[in-house]
């Protein structure tokens, strides 16, 4: 009778190896499958954390109309002593609970700021053009802006150019409305030309791209000159709001209101700095009463304003790792809640 063969030690050491690899593998998976599971949670306390930012953001702004509207009823001068000028501190929310406790302690604490700015306070890029046509002393008013912020003042014509060709375009008075037409205007020995009907419906028709609207500040890029860091110095000093405004001398800068003032006849650039220490004392009341104060009783009461119809409106919000700034533009009309023309994510 034979005797069984004892089995080699190659296979009982090979079965080891495989033992160890397959419970390596399982380990591989599970932390695999428990990875997976912590990135979709942390995916939804993300989304959940940005929809309550947002949530909390659109609750701000609706205060603010409430305090735009609020002030409406006054019916009085738009000035930086109201309410709607005073910015809200960094102020800590209630946090999120639910019968008493906390329904997520990772939600933590949620920080508010935010500020309303008097859009008028800025000059307008929609002035510089209107109905696809450059107006040239508006577009002076942006050259000495320019020139007050120590930039290249040859940029307000391609600024005006652009801002003109991104217009819907309306023929000049008697003049067919896919008729070509121009016109030559000299102000300070430049000569502008005005945009044609024609253009606006394309040279060649309609296959012919319209140019990109200038609807925010940022959109200057487009033109040749503008870099980011101009659009940073500019950016507190512009703004781009619908149709054509006038300057708030009650909240304007000393920059813009010498911009303006530089090309009024009875005015200067050094009356800025006048009219302003004035306004720090007493706010205007009356349009006629900046030439009072500067003691030009010549000067025309239409030049600037002193009630505002839209507003800056920034806000900002922070939850634990998470933060959301927002910035929206809101008109007002009469006692009516201001509506919103658009809002940005920064």
């Amino acid at each position: 009778m034979m005797r069984a063969m004892p089995k080699p030690r190659r296979q009982r050491g090979v079965a080891v190896v495989t033992a160890l690899l397959l419970t390596t593998l399982a380990i591989t998976i599970v932390a695999s499958l428990f990875w997976q599971q912590q990135v979709q949670v942390r995916s939804i306390e993300n989304q959940r954390l940005q929809l309550q930012k947002q949530w909390i953001l659109r609750g701000a702004l609706d205060w603010s109309a409430l305090i735009l509207r609020a002030d409406a009823a006054t019916s009085g001068p738009d000035h930086l002593g109201e309410p709607w000028a005073v910015p809200l501190a960094e102020t800590r929310l209630d946090q999120y609970v639910e019968n008493g406790q906390a329904v997520d302690s990772d939600a933590g604490e949620a920080i508010l700021s935010g500020s309303i700015i008097d859009a008028q306070s800025r000059f307008n890029l929609n002035n510089m053009a209107s109905g696809g046509r450059v107006s040239p002393a508006e577009v002076a008013v942006f050259r000495n802006l320019l020139g007050e912020l120590r930039l290249n003042p040859g940029l307000a014509q391609a600024a005006a150019e652009a801002v003109a060709a991104g217009q819907p375009k309306t023929s000049p008075q008697g003049a067919p409305s896919g008729a070509t037409s121009g016109t030559e205007t000299t102000v300070a020995g430049t000569t502008t030309t005005t945009i044609g009907a024609a253009v606006a419906e394309g040279r060649g028709g309609s296959n012919q791209p319209r140019p990109l609207r200038i609807d925010y500040v940022d959109d200057l890029l487009i033109v040749r000159g503008f870099t980011p860091e101009v659009i940073n110095q500019l950016r507190d000093y512009v703004v781009v709001l619908p149709g054509t405004t006038k300057i708030n001398a009650n909240t304007a800068s000393r920059e813009v209101l010498a911009a303006k003032m530089q090309t009024v006849d009875t005015l200067s650039a050094s009356d800025a700095r006048t009219l302003i220490a004035s306004r720090d004392q007493a706010y205007l009341k009356d349009k006629c009463d900046i030439g009072l104060r500067l003691g030009k009783t010549n000067m025309d009461c239409e030049v600037f304003d002193i009630q505002t119809g839209y507003f800056l409106v920034n806000g900002e919000v922070r939850m634990n790792r998470a933060g959301l700034a927002v910035q929206a533009l809101m008109k007002r009309e009469g006692v009516a809640m201001p509506r919103v023309i658009w809002i940005r994510e920064n």
